[in-house]
């Protein structure tokens, strides 16, 4: 670190972090199956990707959270999206590379994402 500002700037961004995984407790909630199935499918990487989206995007009343197993491991990682007034939707075998899309179109828009949920996986 070379300066305050530099001290402050790495405080702010921690700060939008905390932010995302603590806050929204009566809007929307993704829910991140982070057991050790879930770990080793890449949850951790899925979860943060999720984090830093939101807070990129200016997403206000959502929060990421981590729950213990799902129960479908065979569709780890598994994200669940619940959302005030609506009906549960689960993502399965979701990669960092599919959080913008969901947070886009699910979570912005209103549009779950179809080919990304557990229904679909299972036809």
């Amino acid at each position: 670190m070379k300066s305050i500002a530099e001290l402050q700037a790495i405080r702010d961004k921690a700060r939008e972090r905390i932010a995302v995984r603590d806050g929204a407790q009566d809007g929307t909630r993704v829910v991140v199956g982070m057991a050790t199935c879930g770990i080793a499918a890449g949850a951790r990487s899925v979860m943060n990707a999720f984090v830093d989206e939101i807070a990129k995007r200016h997403v206000e009343h959502v929060a990421v959270v981590q729950t213990g197993c799902i129960g479908m491991c065979q569709f780890e990682p598994i994200v669940e999206v619940l959302a005030p007034g609506k009906e549960k939707v689960t993502y399965g075998k979701v990669t960092p590379e599919m959080v913008a899309k969901i947070v886009t179109d699910h979570l912005v828009n209103g549009n779950p994402v179809a080919e990304y949920t557990v229904a679909n996986l299972m036809k």
